[in-house]
């Protein structure tokens, strides 16, 4: 830490500085006052996806705003996310485990189709209902990735069917082309280290 002393002089072009950036932010937020619901897409190979998306629904319920998760292609594991919401969030919460696992797991064609298929019908009914506020379809990239569901079917959906002030959020890697483009905001997680590469396993309280 620089214990220098600060002069008048500095104290001043500080205060100017910061004040110059204060009046151009307050320009530029001068027009941002619509608000509707947004799709949002969280992709990309690095960690933090479904954490991120996660940490909206806390959100939500921290306002009091009813939501909902269903989970696409996860589901032989127990995670922290999942016994938080349920347990304590409930009434809230609306969470549907709809995956049997990773694809290398289950390996069955069939039954990860239909499981794609029952979440992406779950998925249809909470975001139809207008009193949920944010719905998250977690992992459901995965099931488009393989062809599970038709990419086309669930972007027509979300552009014409979505309730105005809903928000859904979708995550998995390899977001297809026709969802980024209907999306209002993207986020690409890009990896610079993983502890995975150093032989360190998945943990509680980092990746579930």
């Amino acid at each position: 830490m620089d214990d220098t002393p600060v002069t008048p002089e500095a104290a001043a072009a500080h205060a100017g500085k910061k004040a110059r950036i204060k009046a151009a932010r307050d320009r530029m937020m001068a027009d941002k006052t619509g608000e509707k619901g947004l799709v949002i897409v969280l992709t990309g190979p690095g960690k933090g996806k479904s954490s991120s998306a996660f940490g909206m629904i806390l959100r939500c319920i921290a306002h009091g705003m009813p939501c909902g998760v269903v989970q696409f292609i996860k589901g032989a594991m127990a995670t922290g996310e999942r016994e938080l919401l349920v347990t304590h969030f409930g009434h809230l919460c609306r969470f549907h485990t709809m995956g049997e696992g990773f694809t290398w797991e289950t390996q069955d064609l069939a039954r990860d189709r239909a499981a794609a298929q029952a979440g992406w019908e779950m998925a249809k009914s909470l975001i139809r209902d207008p009193a949920n506020r944010m719905v998250l379809l977690d992992e459901i990239n995965i099931a488009l990735r393989y062809d599970y569901l038709d990419v086309a079917e669930v972007a027509a959906f979300l552009r014409d069917e979505k309730p105005p002030m809903t928000h859904v959020v979708l995550t998995g890697r390899n977001a297809k082309p026709e969802l980024l483009e209907i999306a209002d905001l993207v986020t690409e997680m890009a990896v610079v280290k993983h502890p995975f590469r150093a032989g360190i396993k998945a943990q509680p309280g980092v990746e579930f």
